[in-house]
């Protein structure tokens, strides 16, 4: 997923960047692509949100039991739910900052439409 959001992202800024002579149609097919991808990303975001945070909830209630009741044998478990943890929040900061990234993109080429079809209508 991590090569995927960055191949998406790297992509719509070299295709933002190269946005002059294209037509009304070819952006707006590329917008409808993006979106789509946005999308994906949207929905990918979200589950990982629900997992970190059953990760966190678990991990922070091993971890209060243990304090609790100094049972010794909750110390592997806590230590495991952590491990697995840090990579979810690494994952998941990735997801959160590559969609607000892909909303810039979007609004550059609605942007760009927008002006496009400003021209249009004046003529």
């Amino acid at each position: 997923m991590k090569e995927r959001i960055l191949r998406h992202l790297n992509f719509m800024d070299e295709y933002l960047t190269r946005l002059d002579g294209k037509t009304l149609s070819e952006l707006k097919k590329m917008m409808d692509k993006h979106m789509t991808e946005i999308y994906f990303f949207m929905h990918e975001r979200f589950i990982h949100l629900i997992v970190m945070c059953l990760f966190a909830i678990g991990t922070f209630m091993t971890i209060f039991t243990y304090v609790l009741s100094d049972n010794i044998m909750l110390l592997p478990l806590a230590f495991f739910l952590l491990v697995l943890l840090v990579p979810y929040i690494k994952h998941y900061y990735l997801l959160e900052n590559g969609v607000q990234k892909m909303y810039k993109q979007y609004d550059k080429l609605l942007e760009k439409i927008e002006e496009l079809e400003q021209l249009a209508d004046e003529k």
